[in-house]
């Protein structure tokens, strides 16, 4: 399996980890990176978080890659996609409004979003999350997180 293809899924399996410790104020993606086995997961959130709560992050992350929960893909209209998950689809970024087929990805209970990137078929296929580095750049209420995949 391609590294970028597991980084990238990763980044799905963290997303949902963040905001199962961070709670909902964190739902919201600002912006993704992967290059390799190393990721970066921005999200729009208001305090630095605790060393306990970044501890708690990789640890429910990694649970659930250990649980080896089966991807769901879906493609369909976009209104469909708004009825069934509401804006848990969407990032900060936009979908462009004439985009009206949504490809969307699903980690059942735990992550849903609009996605056009490749992914693995199960999170166990990952391999384990090591959170390298938390920023918080207050001015702008962003939180990077920045890990890397490891066999």
């Amino acid at each position: 399996m391609d590294i970028e293809v597991r980084t990238h899924s990763a980044l799905h399996v963290l997303k949902g980890a963040v905001v199962k410790v961070l709670g909902m104020d964190a739902k919201w993606t600002a912006s993704t990176y992967v290059s390799g086995n190393h990721g970066r997961l921005t999200v729009k959130f208001n305090r630095k978080p605790s060393e306990e709560e970044v501890r708690r992050i990789e640890e429910e992350a990694n649970n659930k890659i250990r649980e080896d929960v089966k991807f769901n893909f879906y493609e369909l209209d976009r209104s469909e996609a708004e009825v069934r998950w509401g804006d848990l689809i969407y990032d900060l970024f936009p979908i462009p409004r004439e985009v009206r087929v949504l490809k969307i990805v699903e980690i059942p209970g735990w992550n849903v979003n609009a996605c056009n990137k490749a992914h693995v078929d199960s999170t166990g296929e990952i391999g384990r999350i090591k959170i390298r580095k938390i920023r918080f750049r207050k001015s702008k209420e962003l939180l990077e997180i920045s890990f890397d995949i490891l066999d």
